[in-house]
């Protein structure tokens, strides 16, 4: 199934996570992919290696965000291999990068060069911090730039708890899944004007978007904004409680005054109805503390399994907390179509599918991440070079 992108050719210089997950999207989405690496490679490759001290017979992470591509190991520091960098963008549709524009100048693949010499192209920039400011250059990670600064650690922690932990590629997923509805948009632009132009997605302004609401606040009331736990929610009728095994669940009554009637009868606390306390949705605000603490007690009194019975027969809206490896044993998850098999020697590979799919132009993964370099000389083939010249170019590090 080729996808909505059959026939558009990307180039990737990407390392780590958000750069390549954009380039991964596009590739499910049907786009052929080439993967431009340094000698040693994407230094995603070797992460669990350097963690664990060991290395493992497989790298599930880099897989998702690397699968289907062409790898080409090219040391950029020579002329060479960046005159075939040229060669491979000049025959391409869009460029996707993450690395710091330092580098990119040094290589002689700005956005500024590449968009004179090649003016329809898509040029595709992830940066920290945006690739034209005063922190261009400066070194991020999503955690840095998304996960710290952007204000989201800070607003999921409340007074006087210690920071959580951001799991791995949070912002970058985000940031990558931005960038590439935003090549999408880029591309037709080129289709109707046959110009291309720069697509700049940052992870700081992924964070700053995806904190919107708070940060609206912030900006147009100039209110304080304060994270808050669970007994100070603003609507404790959409948080989490604790069920009589101790299994976590969040209830998902947002219109509060709309639903509180439908969770009372659930409960068979209908007497909570008439209580002042609670009357309607700012009451519940200003009594917060109490209304948790009475819930609590209820839902301590029956299973998740009892109370989800309950629930669904009352229309009461609601949802399990699952943990990582609930949420792979999840019905729901094979339904949605949340994983997919990809194809590879050693047959169908289960992965973590990309987050949409098109009813006219199926998509679905081309095959497994590469090896490093693994395509380096059948690209070369293609290219024009012969086997004389490949070699030559192994002999002088261009190529390993």
């Amino acid at each position: 199934m080729p996808g909505p992108l059959e026939g558009v050719k990307v180039v990737e210089l990407g390392l780590w996570v958000a750069g390549p997950s954009a380039a991964a999207m596009l590739c499910d989405w049907g786009a052929e992919v080439v993967k431009i690496e340094p000698p040693q490679g994407d230094p995603f490759r070797g992460l669990f290696a350097s963690v664990l001290g060991s290395p493992l017979p497989v790298n599930p992470p880099f897989e998702v965000d690397n699968r289907g591509k062409r790898s080409v190991a090219l040391n950029l520091e020579t002329e060479e291999a960046r005159q075939i960098a040229h060669r491979l963008i000049e025959q391409s549709d869009v460029f996707i990068t993450n690395m710091r524009p330092r580098a990119l100048d040094q290589f002689g693949l700005s956005y500024e060069e590449l968009s004179r010499r090649y003016p329809g192209l898509v040029y595709c920039q992830i940066t920290g911090y945006g690739p034209d400011g005063p922190e261009r250059n400066r070194a991020a990670y999503d955690i840095g730039a998304f996960w710290a600064r952007a204000g989201v650690a800070a607003a999921l922690t409340p007074a006087g708890a210690e920071l959580p932990q951001q799991r791995g590629g949070m912002g970058d997923h985000m940031a990558g899944t931005a960038a590439a509805g935003a090549v999408c948009a880029a591309l037709l632009a080129q289709k109707k004007t046959g110009k291309g132009q720069r697509v700049a997605v940052s992870l700081f302004r992924t964070g700053v978007y995806m904190m919107g609401w708070d940060l609206s606040l912030a900006l147009r009331l100039k209110v304080p904004v304060q994270p808050y736990d669970r007994y100070h929610a603003i609507n404790p009728l959409i948080t989490c409680y604790k069920s009589g095994e101790g299994r976590w669940f969040w209830l998902l009554l947002l219109q509060a005054d709309r639903h509180w009637g439908d969770l009372c009868r659930a409960i068979q606390r209908e007497e909570l109805m008439s209580d002042e306390r609670f009357a309607n949705i700012e009451q519940r605000r200003f009594n917060a503390p109490a209304l948790v603490e009475e819930l609590d007690s209820v839902f301590a009194t029956k299973s998740m399994a009892e109370w989800a019975e309950v629930f669904d027969e009352h229309n009461v809206w609601w949802a399990p907390v699952n943990s990582i490896n609930e949420v792979v044993d999840d019905p729901i998850t094979q339904a949605t179509g949340a994983f997919v098999e990809v194809p590879g020697p050693d047959g169908p590979t289960p992965m973590i599918a990309t987050p949409a799919d098109f009813t006219e132009t199926p998509q679905a993964p081309r095959g497994p991440a590469p090896e490093l370099g693994q395509h380096t000389e059948e690209v070369l083939l293609e290219l024009g070079y012969n086997w004389d010249r490949i070699v030559a170019l192994k002999e002088d590090g261009t190529i390993p």
